[in-house]
């Protein structure tokens, strides 16, 4: 059975890192922008990295422009926007995509382990930001794997994906999962 630490990505200098390294920790793994409507999620993301990190949890950050183009600048330049605005401390790793056909497998295999149901029950989710990611995603066919920025996979200790939360989730919820993963 394939697992999350079967994968390797790179960072945000553009190193080679397994995700074994992570073997026994709890994982939020989440692709990220710099100029989207959820780009505030950074500060629940960071406390949360603060306080429960030393239980064992890694909060693993990968940017993506593939949405409206929400994330641009180099690798250096997102860091650094992250870490000036928003304090992040947390791992991030170099810009991807998650959809379509170059799409970085590990959120290929995320995306099949928990494939996405939905924005929500909210009228206004499913209107502006259903409509958004419908126009966007309709390029990816099935290789849409992630509706929109700030999606986030949780993974136990073992690898395997439990959970995945839209970014409309309320942030307490996730929250809420990643303690008891813990």
């Amino acid at each position: 059975m394939k697992s999350i630490f079967d994968f390797t990505v790179k960072n945000k200098d553009g190193v080679d890192v397994s995700l074994s390294e992570y073997k026994g920790k709890v994982l939020l793994i989440v692709n990220t922008a710099t100029k989207c409507g959820f780009t505030s999620q950074y500060d629940p993301l960071e406390a949360m990295y603060k306080d429960l990190k030393e239980k064992g949890l890694e909060i693993l950050d990968f940017p993506c422009d593939q949405f409206s183009n929400q994330a641009p600048g180099s690798d250096e330049e997102i860091d650094q926007f992250c870490t000036l605005h928003f304090g992040t401390e947390f791992p991030r790793f170099a810009k991807i995509d998650v959809n379509g056909e170059n799409a970085d497998p590990l959120f290929v295999y995320l995306g099949q382990e928990k494939p996405f149901e939905g924005f929500g029950k909210s009228l206004v989710t499913k209107a502006v930001l259903g409509s958004a990611a419908k126009v966007n995603n309709k390029k990816f066919g099935e290789k849409t794997y992630v509706g929109w920025n700030f999606t986030k996979f949780l993974v136990n200790r073992k690898g395997q994906v439990i959970a995945r939360f839209e970014p409309t989730e309320d942030m307490k919820n996730v929250r809420s999962a990643v303690e008891a993963a813990l």
